[in-house]
């Protein structure tokens, strides 16, 4: 009776043993058999800028900057700003003008409401000459204040038609609510927006094909509020247009006023276009640029696992 009892045991412990030791297998089998498999990076190519678009975009890039540059020859003829409809000399908003010292030595300074800063060789005077900006900002470089205006204004009238075509087909193609409109999910984002920017943090995927908040507030700004506005503070300093419609100087509070918004609004163009250079190099100048003239954006996806 105990012998068959201890071989009874014997025969339980080695089966339990038999058990843990395929059991054992079993499970290293099943790790073996299951590798992970990764898919890689695939890149997809999208139509991301229509021909109208491109075409208005490139048609723009000599317009402004011979706009920005016979201004600057225009503003130098006068080199001061105002507001109102006269020039208080006395107390200009913003001055750019070479001064004497007691010494005899001619610099450049810059007044900002009342408060002045050397400028030698950058504003007021370079090069030996006295004048607001320097040769190489202006056109014509000399000081021809006749040629600068004449080059002004016709391209002033290029821009516009280019401007009025591009918003007439933004409007009509959607473009503006498809793509530029900021939504209520965009606005809330705006502070993940500006960090992913100041940390230069830029996105992938399906997201880099779509514009951010920052961008569509920024599009937004310059197409329905600053090109507006320069062009009706541009046309209220005509005299002929003050002739024909008055009412559009009063609106602006005065000749020296209209002049003044029209050169902010002339470097809020200034700073968009510097911002906007910086982030088409860092977030990939060639594959931007290749999409800004065939329409074609290559998106990059990520590998998955």
């Amino acid at each position: 009776m105990t012998v068959s009892i201890q071989s009874e045991d014997v025969v339980s412990r080695g089966a339990d043993q038999r058990s843990i030791v395929e059991s054992s297998s079993s499970e290293a089998l099943s790790t073996v058999s299951t590798p992970v498999v990764t898919a890689p990076a695939m890149s997809e190519r999208v139509y991301r800028h229509r021909l109208l678009v491109r075409i208005s975009h490139w048609l723009n890039v000599p317009f402004l900057i011979i706009l920005i540059m016979s201004g600057l020859q225009i503003f130098n003829a006068h080199p001061a700003l105002y507001w109102g409809d006269r020039s208080d000399r006395d107390r200009p908003l913003l001055s750019i003008r070479p001064m004497q010292t007691e010494g005899r030595d001619v610099i450049g300074v810059t007044t900002i409401l009342g408060h002045r800063f050397e400028t030698t060789g950058v504003l007021g005077y370079s090069h030996g000459s006295g004048r607001a900006f320097p040769a190489w900002a202006t056109i014509p470089s000399a000081k021809w204040l006749a040629m600068g205006r004449q080059w002004h204004l016709f391209f002033a009238w290029l821009f516009l038609i280019n401007g009025l075509i591009f918003a007439a087909y933004a409007l009509a193609s959607r473009h503006v609510t498809r793509d530029l409109a900021p939504t209520s999910q965009d606005l809330r984002g705006i502070g993940t927006s500006l960090k992913d920017h100041l940390t230069l943090t830029h996105p992938t995927g399906e997201a880099a094909n779509r514009y951010n908040v920052l961008q569509k507030l920024a599009y937004m700004t310059i197409v329905f509020i600053v090109a507006p506005l320069i062009v009706l503070t541009g046309l209220a300093m005509s005299p002929t247009i003050d002739t024909a419609v008055p009412w559009l100087l009063t609106i602006f509070g005065g000749r020296q006023a209209a002049r003044t918004i029209h050169f902010l609004a002339c470097f809020s163009f200034v700073g968009f276009i510097v911002l906007h250079i910086l982030q088409v190099v860092l977030t990939g100048g060639f594959n931007n640029l290749r999409s800004m003239v065939t329409g074609w954006f290559v998106i990059k996806h990520e590998a998955r696992y």
